[in-house]
């Protein structure tokens, strides 16, 4: 059962790297930390010709994890700013190790592609 959901895991990865890879013309590697700024932008439904200063662009990194890790229960969607923003609260700790925050992180993501129909 888990070599399945293993093997459907990365297939599933591989459709989110080769999305990222086809639209937005990376050649290098994908930085799933530039995934994770392209998720925020799009929540934030801003950033065409728009300039982010550094405090910006860690908060769309914010939402972007909140976002994707709504639906594990570990935020919740407070509400949106007169902004735009989306503003949203821890409901339980993340308590694993780096290895399986950045496992839990990639789910999300692919959870999240899926659910937007931006991939299969």
């Amino acid at each position: 059962m888990e070599k399945e959901f293993m093997k459907e895991f990365h297939i599933n990865w591989n459709k989110v790297m080769l999305y990222i890879r086809n639209n937005f013309s990376i050649k290098g590697q994908i930085d799933i930390i530039g995934i994770i700024y392209l998720i925020g932008i799009q929540e934030l439904g801003k950033g065409k010709n728009i300039f982010f200063n550094r405090e910006d662009q860690i908060n769309i990194l914010h939402i972007a994890i909140c976002r994707i890790l709504v639906p594990f229960g570990y935020y919740f969607l407070t509400g949106i700013d007169k902004d735009g923003w989306p503003h949203y609260t821890l409901k339980t700790q993340i308590p694993f190790n780096k290895e399986k925050q950045l496992f839990l992180i990639k789910k999300a993501i692919i959870r999240y592609m899926s659910e937007e129909n931006i991939i299969e």
